[in-house]
């Protein structure tokens, strides 16, 4: 290991050599791209200075004969290319942005991303899997060609088919690269800065605000952000530590998890001084929480702003604790609680209400901030694999550094896997293990906080600015079931889903013959036929994560009083008092906590297997490679519909099992002209057969319903005695 806390490869010297040429031709052509930067920006202020536009009143000949040519120059496609956006507010502004809308890149922009294309191939040498992997491929071409949708649906694609963890951290070594080029080509003037920070390897600017106010120093309950005192377990006592280190601060961190609670501790050092440590976790799993700041939303509001409900509530909590002013502070955070701390720091306010001598962020993304206080000392430890620390724009393994004058370790972890590379145990293991000498660094660092701890105090954040997420049709009691996967909230809620129903009309007899075996299970007829829905769903955020579901259906009659033209009455009752429903034949989900749920909550025959769908707008595109199913086409214009709530139907054993599902969203009517449904000739079973029985795999939907986003809760299946 070297001394700055890199793991040394064995890459042959060839390689070392090839990497080296490509990283020094990028920073060449960057450099390019800055020179034709300066001339653009040269020339822009040129063509609208005040003396030149004084000449071309008073000499229109040979004055706007020069403002002709200087503008050509300018955004000419053959000249600099680009845009007037570098000149003054005014006509030229307006031009240059003109430009950028209609889709023109300037030069300076397209050498940079030939810089970062160089970038790309150098990481390319380390991991040359990428290159031979279609979905990661297919995303680094959308992106370099600046195909947004293309780069949406390649993102995707790669999530969904490799799963979150793989593609994840296959993407951190190249997500400042990726960041880089999508900046550069972005249409809006004012990521220009970042852009330009981004392709040339420098510190982003500070951030523009001036911070949180002196009165949310003195307590004030202003805007987002809340804070509470709360006690502590008997269990989690036992393991707060009790002395002062590097080591027992980040197990203190790993012991409140990251349920929104942050710990302050007293430390009495080896001179006898009472110092404060204020230990921060990161970011909360799964999906955004609305009872507390500390979740992916808020991370990402770190990330840009100084000003965040997270760092609002920190503050609240010290002004409970009584930290007096003037004292010395240390703060520690990971992973999001690493950027809030660092915020804390930057705010001239907060240092000089408190003495912030040291800031320790573990897996954070911090490298575009810097503290107020010159004085402070900073240690930023970060792990290459970790996808976290890299959207600050600098990538994994950077030889450029910021901040010469902190204290940097970033290092090759054995765990490759994200998320869990990022977690506070994985950290705590590799400074015990990879890394001691960076432990022992800053533990030296922090020798005023080694020493005995006097008190501990535990603050509950709670952000109480919004309703809670889906409030209110999302807000429904809950009750928790138990799988073989683990236990499961019921309702199952999803709060950003899109669909297609894809309804036939098909065969009766065909489709009983699919039913169970009983005698009150009968379709539901539409004169002499029945009717057949595939059911097609992207399941982009639910409490059971994210997933795509293809379910092959059938309206059936009420199970114990089958009436003629029940199911048009039916659409008049409300979903809990309907007697009719729609039984599900055969169902594909693309995740396995989704398919344990189907089979032992609902009772569907569900399968696990790859998918990737797009229904967001007028196109629809599912693929199943391993069932043998596409469903593509576009639909036509629409006809409004009421909010349909359905009744699902499944079999365990010997019974019936009744899931009600009620949808919030905007469901329109299409016609079925536009869409077509294919299998091959090797389709997987049993849906596939159950679709050439149907008679569906050769036949267009009679109609298309479909709702490019809503929400909709499942509730636990009721067993029904038939």
């Amino acid at each position: 290991m070297g001394a700055d806390g890199h793991i040394l490869g064995r890459t042959a010297q060839g390689e070392q050599d090839a990497k080296e040429l490509l990283r020094r031709c990028a920073r060449d052509v960057v450099d390019v791209a800055e020179g034709i930067r300066e001339v653009s920006t040269r020339t822009g202020t040129a063509l609208f200075a005040p003396t030149l536009t004084t000449s071309a009143r008073r000499r229109p000949r040979t004055g706007l004969a020069a403002q002709w040519a200087l503008l050509r120059a300018l955004t000419n496609k053959e000249g600099l290319g680009g845009s007037a956006t570098a000149a003054p507010k005014g006509m030229g502004y307006v031009l240059g942005a003109a430009g950028e809308v209609l889709g023109r890149e300037s030069l300076a922009a397209l050498v940079a991303v030939t810089s970062l294309r160089l970038r790309i191939a150098a990481v390319l040498f380390d991991h040359p899997e990428f290159e031979r992997d279609p979905g990661m491929r297919r995303l680094l071409d959308a992106v370099t060609a600046d195909r947004d949708p293309e780069a949406v649906r390649a993102l995707r694609a790669l999530f969904k088919d490799q799963g979150a963890q793989r593609a994840l951290s296959g993407l951190a070594p190249l997500m400042a690269e990726l960041l880089a080029i999508r900046a550069l080509l972005d249409e809006d003037p004012k990521t220009d800065e970042t852009a330009w920070a981004l392709a040339a390897g420098r510190e982003l600017s500070a951030d523009p605000l001036n911070g949180i106010s002196a009165s949310h120093l003195a307590g004030a309950d202003q805007g987002e952000g809340a804070a509470e005192a709360v006690d502590l377990t008997d269990q989690e006592r036992q393991t707060i530590a009790t002395e002062g280190s590097l080591l027992g601060f980040l197990r203190n961190i790993e012991v409140l998890s990251t349920d929104g609670r942050i710990l302050v501790q007293n430390v009495r050092g080896p001179d006898g001084v009472v110092r404060y440590v204020v230990q921060v976790p990161g970011t909360a799993p799964g999906r955004p929480r609305n009872d507390s700041p500390q979740d992916f939303v808020g991370a990402w509001r770190n990330l840009f702003m100084t000003d965040s409900p997270y760092a609002r509530s920190i503050l609240l909590a010290l002004a409970d604790y009584g930290i007096p002013r003037g004292a010395d502070l240390a703060l520690i955070g990971h992973g999001e609680g690493g950027i809030a701390v660092m915020n804390l720091a930057r705010n001239e306010d907060f240092c000089r209400a408190y003495r912030v001598t040291h800031v320790i962020a573990v897996g954070s993304p911090v490298d575009n901030k810097k503290p107020a206080d010159p004085r402070t000392w900073v240690a930023s430890i970060t792990n290459q694999h970790d996808i976290v620390p890299v959207l600050d724009g600098r990538g994994a393994g950077s030889a450029f550094n910021p901040h010469p004058n902190w204290y940097e370790v970033d290092y090759t972890g054995p765990t490759h896997e994200f998320p869990l590379c990022h977690m506070i145990r994985e950290y705590i293991e590799h400074l015990r293990t990879v890394i001691p000498d960076a432990r022992e660094d800053v533990d030296e660092a922090l020798t005023p906080y080694r020493g005995p701890v006097v008190r501990t105090r535990a603050y509950q954040l709670k952000d109480r600015a919004h309703p809670p997420e889906g409030y209110p049709f999302l807000t429904v009691p809950t009750t928790s079931l138990a799988t073989t996967t683990g236990p499961v909230d019921v309702p199952v809620r999803y709060y950003d889903s899109s669909a297609a129903h894809l309804c036939f009309a098909v065969d009766a007899a065909a489709a009983r013959s699919l039913l169970p075996d009983v005698t009150w299970l009968v379709p539901s007829r539409l004169g002499r036929r029945a009717l057949a829905v595939l059911s097609l769903y992207e399941h982009r955020c639910s409490t059971i994560g994210p997933y795509a579901e293809i379910a092959l259906s059938v309206l059936v009659d009420d199970l114990w009083r089958p009436r003629p033209f029940d199911v048009a009455t039916d659409l008049l009752r409300r979903v809990d008092l309907r007697r009719t429903g729609r039984y599900v034949l055969s169902l594909a989900v693309s995740s396995e906590e989704a398919r344990v749920v189907a089979q032992e909550v609902w009772g569907q025959p569900a399968v696990r297997t790859a998918a990737e769908a797009d229904l967001m707008n007028r196109h629809v595109g599912v693929i199943a490679p391993e069932l043998g199913l596409t469903v593509e086409g576009r639909l036509g214009p629409g006809l409004r519909c009421p909010e349909a709530d359905w009744v699902l139907y499944g079999r365990r054993g010997e019974s019936t099992v009744r899931t009600l599902v009620r949808a919030h969203g905007k469901l329109r009517l299409h016609s079925g002209t536009g869409v077509r449904l294919r299998l091959d000739t090797a389709a997987a079973e049993p849906m596939a057969g159950q679709l050439r029985r149907l008679g569906i795999d050769a036949a267009r939907p009679l109609f298309v319903l479909s709702c490019p986003q809503f929400m909709l809760h499942r509730s636990a299946g009721a067993v029904l005695p038939r």
